[in-house]
């Protein structure tokens, strides 16, 4: 496990990253308190992170309609 302060991680990020990449912890410090990890990300298996993949589904679910958004907030105005 590398534990590296602030200033090390800046000055040192694109090895830091090729470490956590390679499976290593990586720990950034600030004044001796643990403040951040370095991890690689989770990909889903379409390579997307899953939550992107989740927010497309749902959003491909959503049924069409035929009125923009600046139409339906000048309707609710003129009913007032």
């Amino acid at each position: 496990m590398a534990s590296v302060s602030v200033a090390e991680a800046k000055n040192n990020l694109s090895s830091l990253i090729e470490r956590a990449l390679a499976g290593e912890q990586v720990i950034i410090t600030r004044h001796g308190h643990r403040v951040a990890e370095l991890r690689p990300v989770r990909e889903s298996a379409q390579g997307a992170p899953s939550h992107y993949a989740l927010l497309k589904k749902e959003r491909d679910m959503r049924t069409a309609v035929d009125i923009t958004s600046v139409e339906l907030l000048n309707g609710m105005y003129d009913e007032e």
